[in-house]
């Protein structure tokens, strides 16, 4: 059974290659027909060919519902105006060297033309004033217009495929369909807008085809097969109107189904479908047209029975459509009733659906609506997407759906961030205003509403659009508001980190590994650890910004230690010595080397001496005057580094790291604590100096 597939997938890989194949001969054969000699008969049978295509192309456009699903109409209108060519320079050696091109043309030139090659001229003449001024111009107007829209709202509509997805309305494949599709609409009208030149170039060459024909075969049955000049001028301008028919009319036809074609709109019915119903639509329309035509028939002079039949029937169709009507709006209207009445008997809202908790949540002011709303250019939803992206990748753990809402009870330009509905942060905004900061090489102060930057709390001045140019100039910093609340955001992201893990998200990690490392899980949940530890251990990394994206190797380090202890702070210490490279590589400069403060070595061993052993763990009691003092002694030992531009870096034992960093937090919560164990070998430590107390 499970060779039936392969071999289902194989006839379909066949089939699709001989399809290939079979195009690529007519193609061949088409350039082929430039320069080979074909006979007539051969002639007649590609002729009927041309015309039965040009009739399948029209009625497929007619039943499409979106333009879309005729994507290769381009390419296969470039085939279809060469093979006509074609066909036209093949007749056209049949007409001047035999005077005889086959049936088909013979049938055009004499049944079409009522036997007066003046009237076939006529004719002719008037086919191409329809094609080349009416259809093919108005078609290739269109093609451009609806190219040169469809271009222009495409960065609207995926800003509003990434909206759909930021607000979780969408998943990540129907959003990659919408781009495919989005991306597959502008293509198609982008080649639609060049196809439509070949249907106005094939116009102008079928004309001129048909001139050089009727002079060249003039002279032709004059000088080389000695008839008189009214038997050539009949016999060659008899065939040469039959060859320009038999040509333009699938021309004709193939130029109005792209003419409809680009005329369509999306529908959820194919054309005659919509124009029924669109048109019936207003039965009082069709009864003012039938009086209209009922007063034509009446008047003197009109011709009566056609007049009052068409009449007739217009009154018959108004008659039916306003029934059609009526009906539809009484079973609306049942549906309504039905509706409501189904909603006075529905069951109240739960209230344990109130109890459902966001993860995160942006409230915004009313003057900052606008940043949120695409149609007035906001780009916040798009960069709370980018935001989600970042996390992902820079610290290794997805962060749940930001919501986004409107609160009214907040200052205008005033935004609050929510985490589980308890409020982590709040700033204000100026929209119509941007966030000057100096970079510290600011030559002159520039006027401004002077203001801190929420993330890290740096001075800044708000300034207008007519500043910012001169604000640039002089070496601030400009921060678009938005900007702004992003940055915001991507630090309150890292600081509360190790709250928005939870254990569900620590599971779907956990699952996610297990896909490419399936013995390391297996033997570490729910062996060694169950997920709530596992989740402890990441929430320690992440409160000290150590990225959890390398998983597997956290994974196989707790599966290695778990066995020796359950203590999540020691197998915290062990994941971060497993991760020294990564560790030291986002604090070492790009020379590879590390700038530290150490500590004092009878600061250590007053530590060591000071830890204590209880059931809850180790610990350290020490006094809080002496931990003020050793948090001061700490920050005026890591100054330099701070004035320099660097990170401040303290390397301490391992076994006293973790318990200086829980003594320094509350002092300097971004302050970095490194242990001589998560020092990679390749990077170059230099010291600047010691903590002392």
């Amino acid at each position: 059974m499970a060779a039936v597939p392969n071999e289902i997938t194989g006839q379909r890989a066949n089939g699709l290659g001989n399809q290939d194949i079979a195009l690529a001969m007519c193609v061949v054969a088409i350039l082929l027909v430039l320069v080979i000699p074909i006979p007539t008969w051969l002639l007649d049978i590609l002729l009927t060919v041309n015309i039965s295509l040009s009739v399948v192309v029209l009625m497929a456009t007619i039943y499409l519902r979106q333009p879309v699903e005729f994507a290769v109409f381009p390419s296969l209108l470039l085939m279809l105006t060469l093979f006509r060519l074609s066909l036209n320079v093949a007749s056209t050696r049949l007409v001047l060297a035999q005077a005889n091109a086959g049936a088909v043309i013979d049938a055009f030139g004499g049944f079409v033309t009522s036997g007066s090659y003046i009237v076939g001229a006529v004719i002719f003449a008037i086919l191409v004033v329809i094609q080349f001024v009416v259809i093919t111009r108005g078609a290739t107007r269109i093609s451009e217009v609806a190219a040169r829209f469809t271009l222009d709202a495409m960065p609207g509509k995926q800003m509003g495929v990434d909206a759909d997805l930021n607000a979780g309305l969408i998943t990540e494949e129907q959003a990659r369909a919408r781009r495919r599709g989005i991306e597959r609409e502008a293509d198609f009208y982008g080649a639609m807008d060049g196809a439509t030149k070949f249907v106005r170039g094939d116009a102008i060459a079928g004309l001129i085809i048909t001139i050089v024909n009727i002079i060249g075969g003039f002279i032709i049955g004059i000088v080389m097969h000695g008839m008189s000049v009214m038997d050539a001028l009949q016999v060659y301008t008899r065939l040469t109107i039959g060859d320009g028919l038999v040509s333009q009319i699938p021309a004709l036809i193939v130029a109005t189904g792209a003419g409809m074609l680009v005329t369509r709109t999306a529908s959820d019915d194919n054309l005659g479908a919509d124009l029924s119903r669109q048109l019936m639509r207003y039965p009082r329309a069709l009864g003012l047209s039938a009086a209209l035509l009922a007063l034509f028939g009446i008047v003197p002079g009109m011709p009566t029975i056609p007049f009052l039949l068409v009449a007739a029937a217009l009154g018959a169709a108004a008659i039916q459509s306003g029934q059609a009507l009526q009906r539809d709006k009484e079973e609306a209207d049942a549906r309504d009733r039905a509706k409501k009445e189904g909603e006075t008997k529905a069951e109240p809202t739960k209230t344990e659906d109130l109890l459902n908790v966001d993860t995160l949540k942006i409230e915004l002011g009313y003057g900052l609506i606008g940043l949120a709303d695409g149609k007035q250019g906001g780009d916040l939803l798009q960069r709370v997407q980018i935001i989600r992206q970042q996390m992902a990748t820079k610290m290794g753990f997805i962060v749940p759906v930001v919501r986004i809402v409107d609160n009214m009870r907040l200052r205008p330009n005033e935004y609050r961030v929510k985490l589980r509905e308890s409020e982590i942060a709040r700033y204000e905004l100026i929209p119509d205003f941007y966030l000057a900061m100096n970079t510290g090489l600011v030559e002159e102060e520039i006027d401004g509403l002077p203001t801190k930057e929420p993330a890290f709390g740096l001075s800044a001045i708000w300034v207008s659009q007519a500043q910012r140019d001169r604000a640039e100039r002089l070496g601030y910093t400009i921060v678009e508001p938005s900007a702004v609340l992003a940055t915001h955001l991507t630090e309150l992201l890292m600081m509360y980190a190790p709250e928005i893990l939870s254990r569900q998200d620590t599971q779907n990690l956990i699952d996610h590994v297990k896909q490419s490392a399936k013995t390391v899980v297996e033997e570490l949940v729910p062996n060694a650890l169950n997920v709530g530890e596992v989740q402890k251990v990441l929430q320690a990394l992440l409160r000290e910004r150590v990225s959890i994206r390398n998983l597997e190797i956290i994974l196989q380090t707790l599966a290695d230690y778990a066995p020796r202890t359950r203590d999540t702070e020691v197998l915290t210490e062990y994941a971060r010595h497993a991760l020294a490279r990564q560790i030291c590589a986002s604090y070492a400069d790009e020379e590879g080397q590390l700038r530290v403060v150490t500590l004092a070595p009878e600061l250590e061993r007053e530590l060591l001496d000071a830890i204590r052993q209880a059931d809850a763990g180790e610990y350290v009691p020490i006094d809080p005057k002496r931990a003020e003092e050793i948090a001061k002694a700490t920050v005026q030992a890591v100054q330099p580094l701070v004035l320099s531009g660097q990170e401040p870096v303290v390397l301490t034992s391992a076994q006293v790291r973790r318990y200086f960093r829980r003594i320094v937090e509350r002092h300097m919560p971004k302050l970095v604590v490194l242990s001589y164990n998560e020092i990679d070998p390749a990077i170059r430590l230099e010291s600047d100096g010691q903590v002392t107390t």
